[in-house]
């Protein structure tokens, strides 16, 4: 009877033991086999994520590479409409200079006026830098009605094509019928001013319409 206890007393704890482990150990198993289904689970969506995100990448840089392309389509439309604009132009722009160098090669007595009008500049501006308004009064008459300045104004009519070149020639005479007055007058300091403004818009002409050049050559 005393071994029989003794035996229970003994193999009790044991078998609490054993069993307590055993019993952790599935528990452990099971938690193992749940944490690996988890983690294979996590694992799986992490792959699907990746995929799907790559795909998305894929279908992203394909838009954008369609949209450059598209751009780059457009801009070369728009570059070969700017290139025809541009030759049209330079086109234009050469059968104007053909047509006003014609018209200038023509205008032999026109440019003869204008020889006329620099001759006529050039002894007034030195007469008025020598303060001698009674000379230069000699050159220009009495007012704007003159035949020489009829004669100028023909010309200027002729060789004048643009509104840019008109505003000159108005800017012209209304400098020169300011140094008429100004000059008979014996005005000295208004007559250098009309005298400067009147040369520097006829200056401004010739260059607009290339007259300067054809009046070198005379």
């Amino acid at each position: 009877m005393a071994k029989s206890l003794l035996c229970s007393s003994t193999l009790n704890p044991f078998f609490s033991t054993t069993l307590s482990s055993s019993t952790s150990s599935k528990k452990n198993q099971i938690a193992y086999s749940g944490n690996s289904k988890n983690q294979t689970s996590s694992l799986l969506w992490n792959r699907r994520d990746l995929s799907l995100g790559f795909m998305g990448s894929l279908v992203a840089i394909g838009l954008v590479s369609n949209d450059r392309r598209r751009q780059d389509a457009n801009a070369a439309i728009l570059e070969a409409d700017d290139d025809e604009e541009l030759l049209e132009k330079v086109k234009q722009d050469r059968k104007k200079r053909i047509e006003r160098q014609a018209v200038l090669n023509s205008a032999v007595k026109e440019k003869g006026y204008l020889q006329d009008l620099v001759y006529k500049l050039s002894k007034v501006g030195q007469a008025i830098e020598n303060n001698d308004l009674p000379a230069a009064g000699l050159v220009l008459g009495k007012g704007i009605d003159t035949e020489w300045v009829k004669t100028v104004n023909l010309a200027f009519t002729k060789l004048s094509t643009s509104p840019e070149e008109n505003t000159e020639v108005e800017a012209f005479n209304s400098s020169l019928a300011s140094l008429i007055t100004s000059v008979n007058k014996n005005d000295i300091e208004s007559s250098k001013l009309a005298f400067v403004s009147s040369a520097g818009a006829f200056e401004k002409w010739t260059t607009l319409t290339g007259v300067l050049e054809q009046l070198k050559g005379l």
